[in-house]
């Protein structure tokens, strides 16, 4: 049986190779029929068309009759505008693909489209240009086209761009026009064009890029330097490797940069308070993203802002009225919006993200569940270095607190677990405790998620922690301080020396002090550190109680040092003239 069914499919390939010998001269190769070109019909020839700028989006209708194909084939066509003369349309004034995805034989174009695109070839506001209007037909691999002369008048006035588009290799789009990157329109209060356009984007060290008024071909293009916008000009260069706001503005035909070195989010409810930075970190195309844990606030609504590199110049706030809108604040009152702060509505761990390529632009926020979390609250928390139990925490509720400051070294292991030998249930933080953008700031802090989990943390430098653990939000808050010696004899004028820190609750620096000059021990503005004995070279100090030093009898060169206690409230200080 099977060999039976082998023969018959061997018979049949024998058969169907015959039959195809037999008719091949039956089929016609390609190539060997005709295209005939299509007839033009509207406008006539030789018809000159003054372009009104009056009534810029009127349409100018181009009508034909259809090519015929002798295979009838299907014929497709485009609409080509070029220099008199032309015979290749390889870069024509304009070129447009007709009605019904270039199926139909008529076209509808604007005034202002085509007075756009002969101001793109070169020719001035108000003169006449001499070219030809044709259609181009296409059927498989043919083309055919006829052409007819016409001439057209300019708009008397260059008009300015409705849209702008950026491309060039300094960008993140890249040189391939159809993927030039939109810049977002900015309205007046009245929704009408400001003739402002902005991009929030990222540019490599190297390269150019140029501004378009489409993403075509026939876009006029706009380049320059040093500020200045000029049609058709050199390619800008790039401002530098790094994420900027790149702003152009027709109305004085110029553009600027502002180089976006972070956004973060400042607030109530979130980590640091107004005085904090919750940085995102820039993923391409105009988004930022990062991970910030949402708290809440006893006093007041908890709410937040995002803020551009530190500057309450540049902050986003959202639209009134809108569920995610956000506006920058300094330029909504021109655009005729109301902003307000973004209210907190749930606590925890969570992504955000900032849209800047959207239009309007846009925030959004999720539940960060890369940690498992915590679970129910234990009866007992206690802090392991190394394995040897060094702490237990206090308890108050869903919450567990140092209560003083730990010296933490970035040498050792630490760990949490409910259990004071180990053996009970361990939880793990997701980043090193410290982990924070600006550790050099007067009082650094932050908030770090934490779940269920044996793994060991570490800290990311050494410094005197103190820290909280919440069941209930799976969040771990934490601050430091850097400490600085006050040197004044005009507090206006005064020099802030910041000290090191050095294991365990030490701090040193080495300054020139003068004669006569107060002193203080201060991070702004917790820690503010005096002495009951104010003329001595090493005495005891006080935290919020003690008077200025006034031990400088002799100007010259110091090592000063002080060690705290855990808590802060009371230390020692000495100053060694080298």
């Amino acid at each position: 049986m099977k060999k039976r069914k082998i023969s018959l499919v061997l018979i049949s390939v024998f058969a169907f190779f015959l039959w195809a010998c037999s008719d091949k001269d039956n089929i016609d190769p390609v190539g060997e029929w005709e295209l005939f070109a299509p007839e033009l019909t509207s406008p006539a020839d030789n018809a000159t068309i003054d372009l009104d700028q009056d009534n810029p989006l009127d349409e100018l209708q181009f009508s034909w009759s259809a090519a015929e194909s002798e295979a009838d084939y299907q014929i497709r066509y485009s609409l080509v505008i070029d220099v008199r003369g032309a015979t290749s349309f390889e870069s024509p004034v304009l070129k447009v693909d007709s009605d019904d995805n270039g199926a139909s034989t008529n076209v509808s174009i604007t005034h202002q489209t085509v007075d756009q695109a002969l101001s793109a070839a070169g020719y001035e506001a108000g003169e006449t240009a001499e070219l030809l209007w044709g259609v181009i037909a296409t059927s498989m691999d043919k083309e055919a086209h006829s052409t007819r002369n016409i001439t057209f008048k300019r708009f008397d006035e260059e008009t300015l761009p409705t849209a702008l588009y950026l491309s060039g290799s300094a960008t993140e789009a890249g040189t391939v026009v159809g993927d030039a990157l939109p810049l977002r329109t900015l309205l007046d209060a009245e929704g009408n064009l400001s003739n402002v356009y902005e991009i929030y984007t990222s540019f490599e060290a190297t390269g150019t890029f140029t501004l378009l008024t489409s993403q075509s071909d026939q876009a006029i293009s706009y380049g320059g330097a040093e500020g200045n916008l000029v049609k058709n000009g050199n390619p800008i260069a790039s401002p530098g490797e790094g994420t900027y706001r790149l702003t152009a503005d027709f109305n004085n035909n110029t553009y600027e940069f502002l180089e976006i070195e972070k956004w973060s989010l400042v607030g109530n409810g979130v980590p640091g308070g107004w005085g904090g930075d919750n940085p995102l970190e820039y993923v391409g195309n105009g988004v930022w993203e990062g991970k910030v844990a949402f708290m809440d606030d006893e006093n007041e609504d908890p709410r937040f802002i995002f803020r551009a590199n530190g500057s309450w110049d540049y902050i986003m706030k959202k639209i009134v009225g809108t569920p995610n809108h956000i506006y920058m604040e300094s330029q909504a009152p021109d655009a005729g919006y109301d902003v307000e702060d973004i209210v907190v509505s749930e606590f925890g761990p969570h992504i955000v993200t900032m849209d800047l390529s959207s239009n309007p632009y846009v925030f959004s926020w999720e539940f960060d569940d890369s940690v498992e979390p915590p679970g129910e609250t234990p009866n007992a928390l206690f802090l392991f270095a190394n394995g040897v139990m060094i702490a237990e925490l206090n308890k108050n509720g869903n919450v567990f607190e140092s209560q003083v400051h730990h010296a933490l070294q970035t040498s050792v292991n630490y760990s949490l677990n409910s259990e004071a030998d180990g053996s009970g249930t361990a939880y793990s933080l997701e980043q090193a405790l410290g982990t924070t953008d600006n550790p050099g700031a007067d009082k650094p802090s932050g908030v770090i998620n934490f779940g269920l989990g044996g793994a060991e943390f570490t800290v990311a430098y050494d410094q005197a922690f103190k820290f909280s653990i919440n069941f209930e939000t799976a969040l771990v808050s934490w601050h430091c301080y850097n400490i600085k010696l006050f040197h004044w004899d005009n507090w206006d004028d005064r020099d802030e020396f910041v000290m090191t820190y050095e294991h365990p609750f030490i701090y040193k620096v080495t300054a020139p002090l003068s004669a006569g000059y107060d002193l203080k021990f201060i991070s702004p503005w917790d820690v503010d550190m005096g002495s009951e004995e104010p003329e001595e070279l090493s005495s005891t100090l006080i935290n919020g109680g003690g008077q200025n030093l006034v031990c400088i009898t002799e100007s010259g060169t110091y090592d000063v040092t002080i060690e705290v206690a855990n808590d802060f409230a009371t230390g020692t200080y000495e100053f060694v003239k080298q």
